[in-house]
Order: structure tokens, then C-alpha cells, then sequence
């Protein structure tokens, strides 16, 4: 086991090294200057698509509504990776890991847009008579027949990746905050999460995104006002705390208290790596939520889609991040969890500390019921229909089983293939960025303003 463990730690090593922060980074730049920067220029378009898209035109294909699509690929982002993500950055490469996640954002909206735009453009109507779509359609009818095991490689890779990652990982999350925090049997709350996640996926794709509607833009407003009530109590401090965040982005971080310092590059790495972990830019999933949505344009389903990214990191993660900083608990030496529940604790306390438990919870089982869909689809394109109910019985069996064991070697094992993920999605992205290009230019010339 110790030489397997070793080898898997090796090829993760390898995946989410330099070349591959380079590679998911270097696409959404190429992305961003084919499109013109279009993503950042139109984030106010987006916001609108958003408002928009809480309905459907007559005779627009799909299961559910724009929105609740976006709902659906955010409650799969907003999750472990905004609490503890965000903290495990501070906590190794120092205040200036959040800008780095920033720029992870900026140029991930344009890979989100064009995984959507991609995902919409190539789905198919599956033998359920359901709309289908990500990046595996993408490669399958974008690239063709001789591009297909490019396409199967990422089913592959996310059909495995999303019970470690999307499922036993968050799961063991939820189950370790209501021990620690509330004293709760990880086996009462493996029980509790099994239940509810089992009578959401018996619904299917309609049910989880009316479920995600509801449920993500409350969790994530509270958590927004909670950082804001937060921001008021140490508003003397919010200058110096973004001065520390674009200081240490460019310069090292001198040791202080329990931080033993980092290198810029230590701010990069862990800026960006927890960045892609957290809004998921060039994993593809999002591409397969959208396809979902009722739309007659796969532009306007990208518009949609790339402001997932903007909400999950530069809104949610940058107020963990911030919070962190104000409260000056990022020097303590603590990390991950413990460090998000001490600045939260610090700044409210006698009760800090449970609001973020309960937001880590909600954050982790939206989480769990996105992935869901996101696996299921990946099965799905792999074997066929017929896998349906039988993966849906196997999700809510796994969620008991992420509760209740100790998952080291789990979460290695998703955290490489999660990285294995983005290599086929992200080859498809450069090969099929004219197509992106043509969509948007021809849908911007027929929608001018008059």
C-alpha cells in the first residue's frame, strides 16, 4: 500500500505542478485575448443574462431554467474549497496567495465561457429525450470520430474523480465540522446527509436544480453578510489587509508569529491551485449543468456561465480570504479549517465559529448533490442510460461511506484525477476556440445595440 500511496503522490505531484497551473492558466489568457477580453468587459451582461435567465423562451430546448443550471454548476463550486481552500492558501504562500486567486478568476471566466459555450453548442438529445452536453459531446462532435477516446478519457477521469472530490471528501467535511463543533456522531450525520441526498437524486436533474435555486443564493448571501457585519467591525483594518494581499503577491512574506514566511512563487502555486480547485475553470463541469438549461443560445448560456466563476471566487473566496486577513489570525500558524473558524470566532465571538460550521455544511452538501449530476452525466456518456438508478443508489451510499472513514488516500487519489480531468477539456478548449470565437462574434454583431 505504502509503495502505491507513493506512486499516486508522484503523478499528483505531476499533474498539479508548474505545468499545469501554466497550462489552465495559459489557456484562459489565450481565451481572453481571442475573445477580446470580452468576459471582463461583459461581466454587467452577465449579471444580467442571470436575472434574465430565471425563465425560458417558448420552444427552448432543455430540463431546467438557465439559472437553475447556474445554481447547479455553483453548488458544485461553492464548496470545501471556499472555506478551507482559501484558508490552506493564506496559510502556506501568504496574504498575496488571494490575488493570485483573483487572476485564477479573471482568466478562468473566459474558460468557463467557452467550456459552456462549447457544452451548449455540441449537446445532444439523449434516449431519455434529456439535453446532454460537456465537454465529452464537445470532443466527441467538435473534434470527430478520431478525437472520440479523448472524450471517453474525461468521462473516465470525472465519473471516478466526482465520488472522491464531489462526494466521500465532502461529506467526510460535513461529518468532521458537526463532531468537532457540535459534538454530532459522524454516524448520525452520514445518515442524515444519506437521506437527503437520495431523496434530491431520486428527482434528477429537475430536482437538484430546484433544490440549488433555492438553497445556493441564500447560503451564499448570508455568508456575504456575515463577512460584510465582519468587515464593519475592522473596517480600520481593510486598508492594510489589502495592501498585505498586492504586497506579498510580488514580494516574499517575511516569517511573523506561526507564519514561517513564503516565497512569491509559494503564493502563486497555492493561489492558483486552490483557486482551479475552488471555481473548477478548465475542469469542464460547469459545460455539463449549462447544457442543461432551457436556452436557445449557446452564447447566452456562456454569459451565464463564466459569472459562476466570478461569484465563487471573487466574491465568495475573497471574503473568507479577507476575513481571514482582517482578523489577523493568518499569521497564527493555524491552516484549513481551524483557520477559517478562528477568524470567524475572533471577529464574533460565542458564536463565530458556528456560523461557519453551518455555512461549511450547506457549502459541502450543495456541493455533493452537484457533482452528483456532474458524474452521472460521465456514466451516462460511458455506458448508457441504464447506469442511472444504480449510480444514484451508489452516490447516497457513498456519501455514508465519506462520513464515517478517514479519507487520506481518497482525497489523493480525486485530487489526481480531478487534475486528469482538465488535460482532455483543456486540449479541446484550444482546438475548438475558433468555433468559440465565430458563436460569439456573430451573436454580439446580431444583438448591437440599435
Amino acid at each position: 500500500m505504502e509503495s502505491i500511496v507513493r506512486f499516486v503522490t508522484i503523478v499528483n505531484d505531476i499533474v498539479w505542478g508548474p505545468p499545469m497551473l501554466v497550462l489552465i492558466l495559459g489557456t484562459g489568457f489565450f481565451l481572453q485575448v481571442r475573445l477580446k477580453f470580452m468576459p471582463i468587459f461583459r461581466i454587467g451582461t452577465g449579471f444580467a443574462m442571470i436575472w434574465k435567465g430565471r425563465h425560458t423562451e417558448a420552444g427552448a430546448k432543455g430540463e431546467i431554467t438557465p439559472f437553475a443550471a447556474l445554481m447547479t454548476a455553483l453548488a458544485a463550486t461553492v464548496g470545501t474549497g471556499n472555506i478551507v481552500g482559501v484558508a490552506t492558501a493564506i496559510s502556506m504562500g501568504g496574504p498575496g496567495a488571494l490575488f493570485w486567486m483573483w487572476m485564477t478568476a479573471l482568466v478562468g471566466m473566459a474558460t468557463k465561457y467557452a467550456e459552456v459555450v462549447l457544452a451548449v453548442h455540441y449537446r445532444e438529445t439523449d434516449d431519455k429525450g434529456e439535453q446532454a452536453g460537456g465537454p465529452m459531446f464537445a470532443i466527441k462532435n467538435g473534434l470527430g470520430k478520431h478525437w472520440r477516446w479523448l472524450g471517453t478519457l474525461f468521462a473516465i477521469f470525472g465519473g471516478l474523480a466526482g465520488f472522491g472530490i464531489g462526494n466521500m471528501v465532502q461529506a467526510n467535511g460535513v461529518a468532521d465540522v458537526l463532531k468537532v463543533t457540535f459534538g454530532v456522531s459522524p454516524w448520525i450525520s452520514g445518515v442524515v446527509m444519506m437521506v437527503l441526498t437520495g431523496l434530491v437524486l431520486l428527482g434528477g436533474i429537475r430536482r437538484i436544480g430546484s433544490v440549488a435555486e433555492k438553497l445556493v443564493p441564500f447560503m451564499c448571501v448570508v455568508y456575504i453578510v456575515v463577512a460584510f457585519v465582519i468587515f464593519a467591525l475592522y473596517i480600520d483594518r481593510i486598508p492594510d489587509a489589502l495592501a498585505l494581499v498586492f504586497s506579498h503577491a510580488f514580494t516574499p512574506a517575511a516569517a511573523t508569529g506561526g507564519f514561517s514566511g513564503a516565497a512569491v512563487m509559494l503564493a502563486m502555486r497555492y493561489g492558483v491551485a486552490r483557486g482551479v480547485f475552488s471555481n473548477e475553470a478548465g475542469m469542464g463541469t460547469a459545460g455539463i449543468a449549462q447544457a442543461a438549461g432551457m436556452t436557445k443560445s449557446s452564447v447566452e448560456s456562456g454569459l451565464i456561465g463564466m459569472m459562476g466563476t466570478f461569484i465563487d471566487t471573487l466574491i465568495v473566496c475573497t471574503m473568507t480570504g479577507l476575513v481571514i486577513i482582517v482578523t489577523g489570525v493568518w499569521s497564527s500558524g493555524a491552516n484549513g479549517a481551524a483557520l477559517s473558524s478562528s477568524a470567524f470566532e475572533t471577529a464574533l465571538p460565542g458564536f463565530g465559529q458556528y456560523i461557519l460550521a453551518i455555512s461549511l455544511v450547506l457549502f459541502a452538501y450543495t456541493t455533493i448533490l452537484g457533482w452528483a449530476y456532474y458524474g452521472e452525466k460521465c456514466w451516462e456518456y460511458l455506458v448508457g442510460s441504464a447506469v442511472e438508478i444504480p449510480y444514484r443508489i451508489l452516490w447516497t451510499i457513498f456519501v455514508m461511506v465519506g462520513a464515517v472513514t478517514h479519507l487520506n488516500f481518497v482525497w489523493l487519489v480525486a485530487d489526481t484525477l480531478n487534475a486528469l480531468m482538465a488535460i482532455p477539456n483543456l486540449i479541446s478548449l484550444l482546438l475548438l476556440s475558433p468555433v468559440v470565437a465565430s458563436l460569439t462574434k456573430t451573436y454580439f454583431e446580431k444583438h448591437k445595440p440599435s
